[in-house]
């Protein structure tokens, strides 16, 4: 038994080795299959990565876009509120001036009014002087008693055109 006891145990050796190297072969196939199985994974990751970044700065380019039209819009409401405030200003000053006008042509009529008044007082009164020399001379008066006012709707021109008339017939006097 002497013998064959190393050659067993030489085969036993062998056959231990042999067994090994095939564990071995199983766990480098294994770890191949594993290998090949993550580079697919790591692939994909990668191919997603670099969508996600093709995504990301696409995304970046609309926020950027976004906020340039956003700063553009806000430099036109800028832009537009200060052309209502001038608008606003100016609106203002308008009214301020046409207020102002109005006011003007208001004071203007009350004293054109006035002047108006004083000349219908002041004819009265030549009226009753010129009765009153008239009834000293005992001369006829040449107006009988009803005396009509005029319209105060006429235009200035005929009233100027008889004013006109009656301070030439002063002048020339009673006789014509």
């Amino acid at each position: 038994m002497a013998p064959s006891v190393p050659r067993t145990r030489a085969a036993a050796a062998l056959r231990m080795k042999q067994i090994a190297l095939d564990n071995q072969d199983r766990t480098i196939r294994r770890l191949r299959d594993q290998l090949a199985t993550e580079s697919r994974g790591l692939a994909a990751t990668k191919k997603e990565l670099k969508e996600t970044q093709v995504a990301l700065e696409a995304s970046h380019k609309v926020i950027a876009g976004l906020t340039e039209i956003g700063l553009s819009m806000s430099k036109k409401i800028e832009k537009m509120k200060v052309k209502k405030q001038l608008v606003t200003e100016n609106h203002v000053e308008c009214h301020q001036k046409f207020q102002a006008r109005i006011h003007e042509a208001e004071d203007s009529m009350k004293a054109q009014h006035l002047i108006n008044e004083a000349l219908v007082d002041e004819k009265d009164s030549l009226l009753q002087t010129i009765h009153g020399l008239q009834e000293a001379n005992n001369a006829p008066a040449p107006f009988d008693g009803d005396w009509e006012e005029e319209p105060e709707e006429e235009s200035e021109e005929p009233r100027s055109r008889r004013l006109d008339e009656s301070s030439t017939l002063d002048q020339r006097g009673p006789s014509g």
